[in-house]
């Protein structure tokens, strides 16, 4: 392992771990509102990798001023347009995911998913 590599990219294995939690988060959890925290932490890797690989030292953003129309001056903004974007996909998800889970408490009066599960097939759907 090249630990000189790692340093010189370290946001990037920071993104990498906060994958690797939300997503172990995702399957090892029974809790509804933590399997959705985990979902939530996975996307936030994956805004914090695309903003990473967007950025470039040195430049600005896509906005110009003082007459500079050089695109060498300029970050990518396709990086920065996707990351908005999945923000707001994101909020309405986790909106619909809270919603649905707070249906099945109020049916259900719990929220781990096994439970659940045993009292659908029990019901027999």
């Amino acid at each position: 392992m090249d630990f000189a590599n790692f340093v010189t990219n370290y946001e990037e294995a920071v993104s990498m771990i906060l994958f690797g939690i939300g997503f172990s988060n995702l399957l090892m959890q029974k809790n509804l509102i933590k399997k959705i925290v985990g979902m939530n932490i996975m996307d936030t890797s994956v805004y914090l990798f695309l903003a990473l690989k967007g950025y470039i030292a040195g430049h600005k953003a896509p906005i110009v001023t003082n007459g500079v129309q050089s695109v060498d001056a300029y970050i990518n903004p396709i990086p920065s347009g996707l990351v908005l974007t999945g923000i707001v996909v994101s909020v309405s998800v986790t909106a619909l995911m809270l919603s649905l889970t707070i249906r099945l408490y109020n049916r259900y009066h719990t929220l781990d998913l096994d439970e659940i599960s045993v009292m659908l097939k029990k019901e027999g759907l």
